[in-house]
């Protein structure tokens, strides 16, 4: 596939969906960015920004299936991935797919479940499977998950481990609509109608090709040597309890093949990785003094103002 046709496809897609999410173009690029690096996405926001219409969105875009799982305290790992059935007629359990068998997965609020709920997505992201009964289901290709998550200030939310962070290849922010963007919100249709007239710009095909492309992006040894030279710093900073891992080094550096490729850049450039890191380690990173960073993306701007362009 072309570089032109890369970024024709893109444009169409990024296109389609600033119909629906208005002003918040860098997010929706770094949403593509992270699918096409085969990564999962966590949103944290305020309720009511636009969360799950943005992964709603996505889907029809994208020409994916989509389920939505609604976490609560109640929710049980069978309400994921499906539950045996003893069936009379043939004698014999028979397993019920649940609604991790999607392209598209919506985990919503996925830290109002308790963490044996949430760790029952952990195989899925890593290994697309899950396993019930001792008997292994491949997930259909491509998979995604996206997962949206309110403030841990929030009553009744369950902080997600580590292990389950370092899962989502990205975490971003939606914020809040400028003052004559807000107007066309109120003035406008109702979102959640639009959706009904969005046309997918790609294939699952087109998508599955388009993300094969992504790790033969050149990455030449300087821009290595910058890549490195971030986790490096990560993991010396006083600022920091722990530094990058060598699992977030390859994420973000597959983010930034993404990010070329979207931009038909010949190779991967500083840039491109200036402009996903932020969302790559922002929830990788935990400060030694919680109040030194306001949030997860002044982090990121921190890592980048103190390791230079080599």
């Amino acid at each position: 596939m072309s570089s032109a046709t890369h970024v024709d496809l893109i444009a169409s897609a990024v296109g389609g969906l600033n119909e629906i999410i208005l002003g918040k173009e860098h997010q929706l690029r770094l949403c593509l960015a992270c699918l096409l690096a085969r990564g999962h996405l966590l949103i944290e926001d305020i309720p009511g920004v636009g969360k799950t219409t943005l992964a709603h969105a996505l889907a029809r875009t994208l020409g994916l299936t989509y389920q939505r799982i609604q976490f609560t305290s109640d929710l049980l790992p069978a309400d994921i991935i499906g539950v045996s059935v003893f069936e009379a007629e043939s004698g014999q359990f028979r397993f019920h797919r649940g609604p991790v068998f999607a392209q598209l997965v919506l985990a919503d609020e996925v830290n109002r479940a308790t963490p044996k709920a949430q760790s029952a997505l952990l195989e899925a992201m890593e290994e697309h499977q899950v396993t019930a009964d001792g008997q292994t289901y491949p997930l259909t290709e491509p998979f995604f998950v996206i997962a949206t998550q309110n403030p841990v200030y929030q009553v009744g939310t369950f902080p997600l481990p580590e292990s389950q962070l370092d899962r989502f290849l990205m975490r971003i922010e939606l914020g809040y609509p400028e003052a004559a963007l807000e107007r066309q919100l109120l003035m406008g249709r109702d979102r959640r109608d639009l959706l009904v007239d969005l046309s997918p710009a790609l294939t699952p095909q087109q998508l599955l090709r388009l993300q094969g492309d992504v790790p033969r992006v050149h990455a030449s040894d300087a821009l290595l040597d910058y890549v490195q030279a971030v986790a490096r710093y990560t993991r010396h900073a006083s600022e920091f309890e722990a530094g990058l891992s060598p699992r977030a080094v390859i994420a973000l550096l597959r983010a930034a093949q993404a990010w070329a490729l979207m931009h038909a850049h010949p190779g991967v450039l500083p840039e491109d990785v200036q402009a996903v890191l932020p969302a790559v380690v922002g929830h990788r990173l935990a400060p030694r003094e919680a109040s030194r960073f306001r949030d997860a993306g002044q982090v990121g701007r921190h890592v980048l103002e103190a390791v230079p362009v080599p």
